[in-house]
């Protein structure tokens, strides 16, 4: 009888937990995190396969893929919310401006700079280099605020070097293992994400993450394209080829970026992005399994410090 009591009180305190609205915030936005990780890791893989395989490159495939997920998004947006208000936030200047900077600055070039570093090196380096955005993020964040970092942030940083500098030298500061362009497009790429946390987060307070999502892949396509026209690229891809940039548009694009928008609107731009480490995970082994990318204990350690680096952001959250 008592273990049936203990055992009600326990099934009875899990609802509880469980039926919470704010857990189930939390809960739904660390799922949408590690989820969009795991879509950015596939994606970011199969655009190894594009580029050393189907001989794509970067400036042929990112305005592509960019606008015809701006298409799918901006359909999908029109039939659910209608014109006016897939429309809204170019209705106030500020809103317009602030949906630029998140689409083009932001998700854009932060797209060009990831598939970039994976042409110029591997899926594998190009996700781990865009999780340094969380400590991009935080220095934003001091700049925008003036303050100095706290002594746990300072540590944090020092960290992400650390682990930056294990992966590209393997023990050996003074021979890079990738190219200068793929680690400064690495890098990069993190800055556009360190911009488009600090703008979506504001932004998306006021507008749906499927809207905010459209208009950034749309216009982030058209200036892609405009810059790099690709259509005066001579390249036609095959059947499998055409299959794949339907991949890294569906999962990489549409599935992966509403997801951690959405986790970032629940949970906020630093555990997001620590949720989103499934993403160097996920490429690390599809791509040592498929391509056989090697994997060292220097790329080991360095995953391991860069992700101490995000623990030890996430501790002061509200400083950060």
């Amino acid at each position: 009888m008592s273990r049936a009591l203990l055992f009600y009180s326990f099934s009875y305190d899990i609802m509880k937990y469980m039926t919470n609205p704010k857990i189930n915030q939390k809960l739904l936005g660390a799922f949408s995190a590690v989820a969009s990780g795991i879509c950015w890791g596939l994606s970011g893989s199969m655009g190894q396969y594009l580029f050393t395989y189907q001989k794509m490159q970067t400036p042929w495939l990112v305005p592509i893929r960019l606008f015809l997920a701006g298409l799918i998004m901006l359909t999908y947006c029109l039939i659910k919310y209608g014109p006016r208000k897939s429309w809204q936030p170019f209705t106030n200047r500020r809103d317009a401006l602030l949906t630029l900077v998140y689409g083009i600055p932001g998700v854009a070039l932060c797209q060009f700079l990831y598939f970039l570093c994976i042409q110029l090196s591997s899926a594998s380096m190009g996700t781990i280099l865009q999780d340094l955005s969380p400590g991009l993020t935080l220095l934003l964040v001091c700049l925008l605020s003036r303050r100095r970092p706290h002594r746990l942030e300072l540590i944090a940083i020092c960290f992400a070097f650390l682990g930056v500098l294990s992966i590209v030298s393997h023990g050996r500061p003074g021979e890079l293992r990738v190219s200068p362009l793929a680690l400064a497009a690495g890098i990069g790429s993190a800055i556009g994400i360190a911009v488009y946390n600090l703008v979506g987060k504001s932004i998306l307070k006021k507008y749906p993450v499927a809207i905010m999502q459209a208009w950034a892949f749309f216009w982030g396509g058209i200036v892609m394209a405009l810059i790099f026209q690709p259509w005066h690229i001579p390249y036609r891809p095959n059947p499998i080829g055409y299959l794949g940039i339907a991949f890294v548009v569906l999962v990489g694009n549409v599935a992966a970026f509403s997801l951690y928008m959405t986790g970032l609107n629940r949970i906020g731009p630093v555990p997001a992005a620590l949720y989103a480490f499934s993403e160097p995970v996920t490429a690390a082994v599809v791509t040592g399994i498929f391509f056989q990318t090697p994997f060292s204990l220097w790329d080991g350690l360095g995953f391991l410090l860069i992700l101490i680096m995000m623990i030890c952001i996430s501790y002061r959250p509200k400083q950060a």
